[in-house]
Order: structure tokens, then C-alpha cells, then sequence
């Protein structure tokens, strides 16, 4: 059965923290809003299914493009996207809506900067929730060089550290990398295997090449939901969103001094069975690092949790948003 998605709220935008920032909102607003964060790549339209439900169950509900993607500006400097900037964007659009505390949700890469905020910006956080991505600790080496140890080279997050080369590469055939990326479980475990080996490479680029658009079998979204991600990238690229990737040395060097846990906040981790990138053993050692975590699966679903199990997902934070925070 074709699934209608709900419409998005109309975009407002605030200038905050050097760029425009545009972001939606729903709900009504009473008690302590909810933000929900995008990964890679993606934008605000991934919590389409989320902005609805949550509204109709009375929480307030803020989602931004996140700087490099949508309609919110994307600045020329790679340093531009290092954490410090991705969290002082979320605080900065607090502050706009004059807001003292938010319930942050980050999936995928969204998930690693909602991760930051109690470490960095704390009296801001009332609560976390990781769709996906778990919060990791601080690894003894620079990521990148881990990286390339683990998986070689051409593991994807290696290759977006080449100025341009991964850019060109996803803005060649824009339809092409959405209908690539936006699969279901057995499409995603597909494009991130060794086409030599079968074994888990990592190799997004290589596997890019090899991807025949004629097979949908594996497709996650509608036309019209397809449609809107290739209109939006066509015109945005894939720079802004790339260069989050290349400030994980400058993040990893910059995180030295901050706590290695998060005491007294509630956490949720939202994790998805088939995820290959993040899967749910990756969530394993959480609770030594979180004095409040409650811990979910979504059976079946892959990388794109939100967007492939909506009804579970809303069900599962109108649930713990009820309990630990009662409007």
C-alpha cells in the first residue's frame, strides 16, 4: 500500500550564529519542546512522519535543516561545520524561540552532535535521545587514522576527507545516490559489501558505481518522498553536509577536555536491527557512560529507522516523552 506522507509545516528562519537558519515547527507550545536532528543525507523532511505525530499527541516539536543543507545557508569554510558550530546552532535556535531546555533526537549524524550537547552546552538539555547513533566514547586515536586501520582507504568517511572528490561524485546523478542510499535493509547491506570479497567494506563510493537504478526492489521511498530529496540536493549539493565528515580530527582534538559521561540527563537509544553502519551492538557499553539511558530495538528496520518504522518510532518517544516528561 502507497504511503501518503503528511505535509511539512511552512518553513520559518532565524539568523543565528552566522548563518540563516531555517527550521519547522508544530504543536502546541506547552512544556518542553522536542528537537529532532537530521543525519547525512538527509534534512528536515526525514521527521515528516515524526513532526505529524508528535504534534497530535501535544508536544511541541522544532526541526531544522542543519547549516549546509535545505534552505539553511551553507558556508564555504569546512571548519565552519565542526561541532562547535553544529551545537552552538542548536543553542542559538533555543535561544531564538526563547527556550531554556529541549529534548534533543539525532539520527545518524544528528545523532552524534545531539550526543555533544550535554557535554558541551548542558544547562540546555532536559533530555537525549540517539536514533541509531550511540553516544561512543572519545577513542584514543584521531578517528580518521582509526578508520582507515579498521577498513583501509576506501572506506567512505576516509574517501570525504579529498577536497571535492566525494562532492562531485554524489552531484553527478543526484536521483541516482538518493534512490542509492534511501533502501531498505537488504539494499543497504548490499552497497556497503565488497563486490570482490562480500565482506563489510564500507566502500560507499565503490558501491555507488556498481548500483543499477533499474532494481527498486529495495527502494524505501514513494516518488513524490524520492522526489523531494533529489529536488532539494540538486540544488544544495553535497558539500555542507560532507564537511561534517572533515572535522572529525578538528572534533576528536577539541573533545580532549570534555566529560567522558553524561550524568543526570535522560537518555533514550533507539536502535535499529539491521543497521549496518550503526549497528545495535555498537549501543552494548552505553550504560557505563550514561546514568539514565532506557534502550530500545526496532526489529527489522535499517539505517533509515525514522523513515522505515515510523508508527514504531513515534510510538516509542510519545511513550518515554510521556513518562519522563509530562506536559
Amino acid at each position: 500500500m502507497t504511503r501518503l506522507a503528511p505535509p511539512m509545516p511552512e518553513p520559518a528562519f532565524a539568523q543565528i550564529n552566522g548563518i540563516r537558519m531555517a527550521y519547522y515547527e508544530a504543536g502546541p507550545r506547552v512544556g518542553v519542546p522536542i528537537v529532532l536532528c537530521h543525519g547525512f543525507p538527509e534534512f528536515s523532511y526525514s521527521w515528516r512522519w515524526q513532526i505529524a505525530a508528535l504534534a497530535a499527541a501535544g508536544r511541541w516539536v522544532i526541526v531544522p535543516d542543519q547549516r549546509g543543507y535545505g534552505l539553511t545557508d551553507r558556508p564555504e569554510a569546512v571548519e565552519d561545520y565542526d561541532m562547535a558550530h553544529l551545537t552552538g546552532d542548536l543553542v542559538g535556535l533555543l535561544d531564538h524561540l526563547g527556550v531554556e531546555k529541549a529534548v534533543f533526537c539525532g539520527h545518524d549524524w544528528g545523532g552524534l552532535v545531539v550526543w555533544q550537547m550535554p557535554l558541551m552546552h548542558p544547562d540546555r538539555v532536559a533530555g537525549v535521545v540517539g536514533v541509531n547513533t550511540p553516544f561512543l566514547p572519545r577513542l584514543p586515536v584521531d578517528p580518521i587514522t582509526a578508520f582507515r586501520n579498521a577498513f583501509g582507504n576506501d572506506m567512505y568517511i576516509v574517501h570525504f576527507q579529498k577536497p571535492g572528490v566525494a562532492d562531485a561524485q554524489l552531484a553527478a546523478d543526484v536521483e541516482k545516490t538518493m534512490r542509492y542510499f534511501m533502501r531498505k535493509p537488504t539494499g543497504v547491506q548490499a552497497a556497503f559489501t565488497s563486490g570482490e570479497t562480500g565482506g563489510r567494506s564500507l566502500a560507499l563510493q565503490d558501491g555507488l558505481a556498481r548500483f543499477d537504478v533499474a532494481d527498486t526492489s529495495a527502494q524505501l521511498l514513494e516518488p513524490e518522498e524520492l522526489a523531494t530529496f533529489v529536488e532539494t540536493f540538486q540544488r544544495t549539493g553535497f558539500t555542507g553536509g560532507i564537511n561534517w565528515y572533515r572535522n572529525f580530527v578538528r572534533n576528536w582534538e577539541r573533545a580532549e577536555h570534555l566529560p567522558a559521561r553524561i550524568d543526570g540527563v535522560p537518555c533514550l537509544m533507539i536502535m535499529a536491527e539491521h543497521d549496518v553502519v550503526l549497528p545495535p551492538s555498537l549501543a552494548d557499553r552505553m550504560g557505563d557512560q550514561i546514568s539514565d539511558l532506557e534502550k530500545v530495538l526496532v526489529e527489522g528496520s535499517g539505517h533509515w529507522t525514522q523513515q522505515e518504522a515510523p508508527e514504531r518510532v513515534n510510538a516509542i518517544l510519545i511513550d518515554w516523552l510521556g513518562r519522563r516528561f509530562p506536559n
